[in-house]
């Protein structure tokens, strides 16, 4: 028998729905995700099987309501909040966006921008699986080429909810793809190998990254995070800093080896370029929200989401 799930979550009175919208309508021939209006559209593996999240922001956007239907019966017990969880660390709920903006509201060169950007907060993906996989698979490529290969790669591995949305695969089913599967989906020799060491860590319970996302994530938690991630190869500080803001939430990664992030930064402080180092250490000036003050950067250059 299918398995539905429903839940409520509330939204603070300046949350900015097209922020969590942009993150979704990435991928414009939208075969796993798809936006509507208001209205999310998601295939995800949850608890090892094939289900459609369907979100939707409600009216005056006081509030999101969520239904999860999931194909079959999940592999452990599931229940709403569960799913409360998941939807709202997916909207980017959290106190950091009213935080940065209290305390540096009045900063001559950021304060503007907060201003400007009132009410940012960074959505995330359904698990922090998927977040990294995103992470790997963008590595040291545009935007739009991750995209486009993330697309192949969830059409490679075909696992698809009743409904005909294509779902992200959960470790188990990325695991089963062959090498040359990946290959001829686009993936390098290197990244492939990267996903199936991430794929086996996760299976071998060496990587619990759900087990990590149910706790709340204080600074010490992050850093053992970023250790067991660091100690794979193929994965270096940006890709775990991205992770760690787009699978937990996590608002204070340092982000300054990001592209877009230097790029934005040099247009804020009107100067030809700013190296890495430059960058660190003034994104340092805002912890513990540096990858919050750097998704302000990503959205001061484009409404799309990085």
């Amino acid at each position: 028998m299918p398995l539905v799930l429903t839940t409520q979550v509330a939204l603070p009175a300046n949350y900015r729905p097209q922020d969590m919208l942009a993150l979704h309508a990435r991928d414009a021939l939208q075969a796993s995700e798809k936006v509507e209006g208001m209205r999310v559209s998601k295939g995800l593996t949850w608890q090892g099987q094939p289900a459609l999240l369907e979100l939707e922001i409600g009216d005056g956007t006081a509030q999101a309501v969520a239904r999860l239907a999931v194909d079959g019966q999940p592999q452990t017990r599931s229940d709403p909040p569960d799913l409360h969880a998941m939807v709202a660390r997916m909207l980017g709920l959290g106190e950091g966006a009213d935080q940065l903006a209290l305390q540096h509201a009045q900063h001559p060169v950021l304060g503007p921008l907060l201003r400007h950007q009132a009410g940012l907060r960074v959505p995330a993906s359904s698990s922090p699986f998927e977040a990294l996989v995103w992470a790997i698979t963008g590595q040291q490529i545009s935007v739009a080429a991750a995209i486009a290969l993330r697309r192949r790669l969830i059409a490679t591995v075909a696992v698809q909810h009743s409904s005909g949305m294509l779902c992200h695969p959960d470790a188990a089913a990325l695991a089963a793809l062959t090498p040359e599967q990946l290959r001829a989906a686009g993936f390098s020799v290197s990244k492939i190998a990267t996903l199936e060491r991430v794929c086996a860590a996760v299976l071998d319970g060496s990587l619990p990254l759900d087990t990590w996302a149910a706790q709340p994530l204080q600074a010490q938690a992050a850093q053992a995070i970023e250790a067991a991630l660091l100690a794979i190869k193929g994965i270096g500080p940006w890709t775990v800093h991205y992770a760690l803001l787009r699978g937990f939430g996590w608002l204070d990664g340092s982000l300054h080896g990001d592209v877009a992030v230097r790029n934005a930064l040099a247009r804020l402080l009107d100067v030809p370029s700013v190296s890495q180092r430059e960058t660190e250490q003034w994104l340092g000036a805002f912890s513990p929200w540096r990858a919050l003050v750097a998704a302000h950067l990503w959205a001061s250059l484009s409404a799309k989401s990085y």
